[in-house]
């Protein structure tokens, strides 16, 4: 088991490199306009928020269930963006 410092280190360093993976893909999208690097920012800034709120929330491990569907959505808003990506592919 992680001591609490450590783990609260290695989770601001991931919400840290999420919103640096957001930025990047906002800025793709602020140069091409497509909808996919949208998609992607948002879910990677679900996805540091999500290890922001575990991070500062001090929630007991039993109360944590909850903030794991920003998990869950960031993740079925990249899957969404894919798809719907690949359908315009075929249409054109």
């Amino acid at each position: 088991m992680m001591e609490p410092t450590t783990y609260s280190f290695f989770t601001g360093v991931l919400a840290a490199l999420y919103a640096v993976a957001g930025l990047f893909f906002l800025g793709f999208w602020k140069r091409t306009r497509d909808a996919l690097f949208a998609s992607f920012a948002l879910a990677f800034t679900l996805l540091a928020l999500n290890q922001v709120v575990l991070a500062l929330g001090g929630l007991e491990r039993d109360e944590q269930g909850w903030v794991y569907l920003l998990r869950l959505l960031a993740f079925l808003l990249i899957i969404a963006a894919i798809a719907r990506k690949n359908l315009e592919g075929r249409r054109r």
